[in-house]
């Protein structure tokens, strides 16, 4: 078994490696080459902590495994990160276990790229100011992300902590962009061509009338039943996409206008797989308003645990155990 370390993870896998991976398995799983199996998630009762396990299978890559984690609120205080994972690989051909890959930066990179992907089919080709809800430590790999497939000149952002606003902005212009932080979230959000939500929010942040025409719109907070960060009235009058349809519907961005019968099946147009590997169209007009809802899945976490493998074999890193 090869071990992948947090410092080489970090080392060997860029943003463009990890959209580039994400985008294939998005397309596996529209053509059915690529499946997530059900997702386990519960809150402990210990620490304030939610641990889950994701799992799937691309069998188009032969990628086979599971990520282990959650979310630790008090670790912070401690110095470590809140979000803390592992990914678990196997040899599809044997089942034998493989690969254990430090994932908390992997997790980062993986959802920055989601997001990504969603904007470089879904915004307008002309967009150029990004509005950012949510400053935290995903915030950063939202923006790279985005920096990669859009002209991203300047960025409005909004977060209940006025520290985590500073910050952020010391890393917006530190790559050379305009930066304008804001009191309320309306200011980001009406400013925008681009806006990425990433909060851990469990009521509507950003409001219908905010979003102008033409705006895309990635929603990527919502992972767990009751999370929210969109006006369901938004979601319902917008142009709909998602990764993975069980998801959206159960613990995703979209469960609340579902659950008020504002939307169905139906008036989702396709998932970001369908679209990438050109199955189905995505923005069809300047002004239309497009919603991705990201909700993470299994198969984000293994390709881009699998890249770092193989990375790490080519060039004779990693460490070898006996397993």
């Amino acid at each position: 078994m090869i071990v992948i370390p947090e410092a080489l993870a970090r080392e060997l896998v860029t943003l463009a490696d990890a959209i580039e991976a994400v985008e294939r398995c998005f397309v596996g799983m529209a053509r059915g080459t690529a499946r997530n199996y059900p997702v386990v998630r519960e809150s402990l009762g210990l620490h304030d902590a939610v641990f889950g396990v994701k799992t799937g299978c691309d069998i188009g890559q032969e990628v086979l495994g599971l990520k282990a984690g959650g979310y630790w609120p008090h670790n912070a205080a401690r110095g470590e990160g809140n979000h803390q994972s592992s990914t678990l690989l196997f040899d599809a051909g044997t089942g034998r276990a493989s690969a254990l890959v430090s994932a908390n930066y992997l997790t980062g990179v993986r959802t920055g790229a989601s997001s990504a992907i969603a904007t470089k089919y879904l915004s307008r080709p002309d967009a150029r100011v990004l509005g950012m809800i949510g400053t935290g430590g995903q915030s950063e790999y939202q923006l790279r992300a985005t920096m990669e497939v859009r002209g991203i000149e300047a960025v409005h952002a909004w977060d209940p902590n006025p520290s985590n606003l500073e910050r952020f902005g010391e890393t917006v212009r530190g790559l050379g962009l305009e930066y304008s932080g804001h009191s309320e979230p309306r200011g980001a959000v009406s400013a925008a061509d681009i806006i990425v939500t990433v909060t851990p929010s469990q009521a509507a942040i950003v409001e219908k009338g905010w979003v102008r025409p033409g705006t895309h719109v990635s929603a990527m907070g919502a992972d767990t039943k009751g999370k929210q960060e969109l006006d369901p009235h938004l979601v319902a009058s917008a142009s709909l996409f998602y990764d993975e349809l069980e998801q959206v519907q159960a613990i995703g961005e979209f469960q609340h206008a579902f659950a008020l019968g504002l939307i169905g099946v139906d008036d989702l147009k396709a998932s970001i797989g369908e679209v990438a590997g050109g199955g189905r169209p995505g923005r069809s007009a300047e002004d239309e308003i497009t919603i991705y809802d990201g909700t993470g899945v299994a198969l984000q976490d293994l390709v881009v645990a699998d890249l770092a493998v193989r990375k790490a074999r080519d060039a004779g890193r990693g460490q070898q155990v006996e397993y």
